[in-house]
């Protein structure tokens, strides 16, 4: 069995930091704060706080999560910061560089405090039922040991990966961070489109849901790569490949993904603002 997790101080509980909660307690974890203003309550022996300034000046967290909202952050980093002296930081906050966040939380730690360290994360919303896709991006400064606690944390909530240049989060933002948008977006023209073909729209709409949801499931699950399962479904001739080649005709479809990438990871980096190189 695993060790139990160190004490945490989560900032931000609302679906993501919740979702990452459940998985903590599930785990094992070291008694903790967690600042939320609209949580009613959490298990003992932990902690529930309406701000960081309520939290106890000697409390030693091995790791502090970030969870709030983008916009609200910057309210919560003064009183936050001096625990960044002792311990790592998880941002899961789109928008927000490595860089903007190590600068407003030293803005507020006493002179010659070691550099916070921060480590930047992108995660997706199925991770709010511990199916989620979480990229992370870690500076220099981060330990090997930090590394692997973070990645054990947020494997509470789904599958983790890592990137070596902090850059690479814009386009993962557009590719996992966007994607679920865009699945979405296909069970919705399904369904809408097989209410226009005539279908009751309860029928089309389980249709389309399914569909969707069983597909992500046999792919996943069997390890297969899309393009062969793709291939798998597509007999010669048949309904498949005739709709298929109206989809892909002189490209158009993927085209039209490529364009769309790049205009999400395009708006990443216009929210991020500049980025060192890392």
């Amino acid at each position: 069995m695993p060790d139990s997790l160190p004490p945490l101080l989560l900032v931000g509980c609302g679906k993501m930091g919740g979702a990452m909660l459940d998985g903590w307690l599930k785990e094992g974890l070291a008694p903790s704060f967690i600042v939320d203003r609209h949580r009613e309550s959490v298990p003992a022996p932990h902690h529930l706080v309406r701000s960081p300034d309520d939290v106890p000046a000697d409390f030693r967290p091995g790791m502090i999560i970030l969870a709030t909202k983008p916009q609200k952050v910057d309210s919560v980093l003064p009183a936050v910061a001096p625990f960044a002296v002792h311990a790592p930081v998880i941002s899961v906050l789109a928008g927000r560089t490595v860089r903007s966040l190590t600068d407003a939380l030293a803005a507020h730690q006493p002179p010659g405090s070691p550099a916070p360290i921060v480590i930047r994360t992108m995660p997706n919303t199925p991770c709010a039922i511990g199916q989620g896709m979480t990229v992370c991006y870690a500076p220099p400064a981060a330990t090997p040991v930090q590394r692997r606690l973070c990645t054990r944390l947020l494997r509470a909530v789904g599958e983790v990966a890592w990137v070596e240049h902090e850059d690479q989060i814009d386009i993962v933002t557009a590719i996992s961070g966007s994607g679920p948008a865009y699945v979405f977006l296909l069970a919705e023209l399904l369904e809408q489109l097989g209410v226009a073909d005539g279908l009751p729209p309860e029928l089309a709409r389980q249709i389309a849901r399914q569909t969707v949801a069983g597909s992500g499931a046999l792919m996943q699950q069997s390890g297969i790569d899309a393009a062969t399962l793709r291939r798998n479904v597509t007999s010669p001739n048949g309904t498949t490949q005739k709709a298929l080649e109206v989809l892909m005709a002189d490209g158009a479809w993927p085209a039209t993904l490529a364009a769309a990438l790049k205009a999400g990871a395009k708006r990443a980096r216009e929210l991020s603002g500049p980025q060192p190189v890392s």
